[in-house]
């Protein structure tokens, strides 16, 4: 469970199409402050690779919208095609998930340990005569 997991888990127990809430609500129910870049618009945009807890709001299925920086607080809306009611056959029960990575967790253990040396042309054959399959 990642540290904005409480925000995406009480955003997708809501029914209402608009959630508002205050800084300090999130931070209430995060049990923890938000960092100081919460005074910025940039924090608070819908862009996946924005943010952590971008991802959290986005999983659960709401955007942000109405941000008031100086007030400090706003407004989760829901996206167009989520709905709060149980996962059946229309819609994947996956899409919880959404945000996890697909790939095995050994994938890139070996990142940094192969060196190649500059002088080899990895785009040139290995064997010259490879190419002379059949008599001209």
């Amino acid at each position: 469970m990642g540290k904005y997991s409480p925000l995406r888990s009480y955003l997708m127990s809501q029914a209402a199409e608009r959630v508002p809430m205050s800084f300090q609500d999130i931070e209430k129910l995060l049990g923890e402050r938000l960092p100081a870049s919460k005074r910025y618009p940039a924090w608070w945009s819908n862009n996946p690779s924005n943010n952590p807890m971008t991802k959290e709001w986005l999983a659960a299925g709401f955007q942000t919208e109405s941000v008031n920086i100086a007030g400090e607080n706003l407004v989760f809306r829901r996206m167009q095609g989520h709905s709060n009611g149980p996962k059946g056959f229309a819609e994947s029960a996956q899409a919880e998930i959404r945000g996890t990575p697909s790939r095995h967790p050994i994938f890139g253990c070996m990142k940094g340990t192969l060196t190649i040396n500059p002088d080899v042309d990895l785009t040139e054959p290995a064997d010259p005569d490879w190419g002379k399959v059949y008599e001209d």
